[in-house]
C-alpha cells in the first residue's frame, strides 16, 4: 500500500516536473543543488536524522521518511549541466574550469561519507565529473582524475573495517556463508534456483526467510529466481535501452545548441546506468556488496520520487527537442 502511495505522489511530481520548461531548471539549478546540500547537512544532526542499521540518512516526516541522498541525485545532474554550460569556454583550464567542480563535490561527498552512504557518493560523483567530461573538460585533467578518484576509493574501503569485510566476502562469500558472505551466498543460491526460467512469479524463498533486503538492494536476485535468466535479460535490456534513449535525447538536444537540456539528460542517463549496473553486479557477485538498490524498481519511497522526477525531465528534454524540429530548426 505504501509503495502505490509513494509511486502515485512520484508520478504527480514527475508530471509537475515535465510541465517546467528547461530554461526554468536551468535557472533554478543552482538553488536546487543548495537545497540538497542543506538537506544533507540537517540529515546529520543529532536528533533531526532519523538512523537505522547505524546509518543517519532519513528525515522523518511524520508517516513518511525524506532520503535526501536520493533528491540530491536530481540536483547534481542539474548543476553538474549549468556549471559545465556557465564555464563552457573554461573546461579546458584545471583551475576555473574544475577545481571548482571538485571542491563542491568532495563536500558533498564528505556529507555522505559521514552518514554513511558510500553507494550514493559513488553515483553522484560519476554524475558531476560525467557532465563535466561530456561537456569538454581537458581530457588530461579527467585521466588524473580517474587515477586519483579510483586511489580515493580504495583508500576509503581499506580505512573503513567494514567496507574492508565487504571487500573480501565479496571474493569468496562462502568462507563466511553465515558472517560477511551471508547477503551474496544467497543472492547466488537465489540465481541458481531461478535457473532458465524460474520458479514462478511469487515463488521465491529466498525473499521470504533468508535474502536480506529483498525489495531494494536484492530485488533482482528475487527477479532471477522467480523468472530465470530469460527475466534477468529482460530487465538487463530494458535499462540498457533506458540508458540510451537517454543519451540519445541528449545529443539531439546538443544538436540543436540546447548544450544544458542535452547534459541533464545525458547525466540522467549516466545516473540510471552506473547505478542499475553497480546494483546488478552486486546481486550477481561482480562487484563488493553495496547498498545501491534498482532504480525505478527498488522500494524507496524518495527513490521513487527523484527517479519519476528524473524521467520527466528527460522526457521534457525530448519534448522540446520535438517542438524545435517541428518549426525547422536542424
Amino acid at each position: 500500500m505504501r509503495h502505490a502511495v509513494f509511486l502515485a505522489v512520484g508520478i504527480g511530481c514527475g508530471l509537475v516536473a515535465f510541465q517546467l520548461p528547461m530554461a526554468t531548471w536551468e535557472r533554478l539549478a543552482p538553488a536546487f543543488f543548495v537545497g540538497g546540500v542543506v538537506l544533507l547537512i540537517v540529515v546529520l544532526i543529532p536528533g533531526v536524522g532519523r538512523e537505522v542499521n547505524g546509518a543517519q540518512r532519513w528525515l522523518s516526516l511524520g508517516p513518511v521518511n525524506l532520503q535526501p541522498s536520493e533528491l540530491m541525485k536530481v540536483c547534481a545532474a542539474l548543476y553538474a549541466a549549468d556549471y559545465t554550460v556557465r564555464k563552457l569556454d573554461d573546461m579546458a583550464s584545471f583551475k576555473r574550469g574544475f577545481l571548482p567542480m571538485m571542491a563542491v563535490i568532495l563536500f558533498v561527498g564528505f556529507l555522505l561519507l559521514r552518514e554513511p552512504d558510500f553507494g550514493a557518493f559513488v553515483v553522484i560523483t560519476t554524475i558531476a565529473f560525467g557532465v563535466l567530461f561530456l561537456g569538454g573538460v581537458n581530457v588530461r585533467v579527467f585521466g588524473v582524475l580517474t587515477v586519483v578518484a579510483l586511489i580515493g576509493f580504495l583508500i576509503l574501503i581499506w580505512t573503513s573495517p567494514y567496507r574492508r569485510e565487504r571487500m573480501f566476502g565479496f571474493m569468496d562469500p562462502w568462507q563466511d556463508a553465515f558472517g560477511r558472505g551471508y547477503q551474496l551466498s544467497h543472492s547466488l543460491i537465489a540465481f541458481g534456483r531461478g535457473e532458465w526460467f524460474g520458479v514462478g512469479l511469487g515463488g521465491s524463498v529466498e525473499k521470504l526467510f533468508y535474502l536480506p533486503e529483498a525489495h531494494t538492494d536484492f530485488l533482482l536476485a528475487v527477479i532471477a529466481e522467480e523468472l530465470g535468466f530469460a527475466g534477468v535479460l529482460v530487465v538487463v535490456g530494458l535499462f540498457a535501452l533506458v540508458v540510451q534513449r537517454a543519451f540519445m535525447i541528449g545529443r539531439d538536444a546538443i544538436r540543436l545548441e540546447r548544450y544544458f537540456a542535452g547534459l541533464v539528460a545525458q547525466g540522467i542517463g549516466l545516473w540510471f546506468g552506473v547505478q542499475s549496473f553497480i546494483n546488478m553486479g552486486v546481486n550477481m557477485g561482480l562487484l563488493p556488496t553495496k547498498g545501491l538498490t534498482l532504480p525505478l524498481m527498488s522500494f524507496g519511497g524518495s527513490g521513487i520520487v527523484a527517479n519519476c522526477v528524473a524521467i520527466a525531465i528527460v522526457l521534457r528534454v525530448d519534448w522540446e527537442n520535438r517542438q524545435l524540429m517541428r518549426r525547422g530548426r536542424p
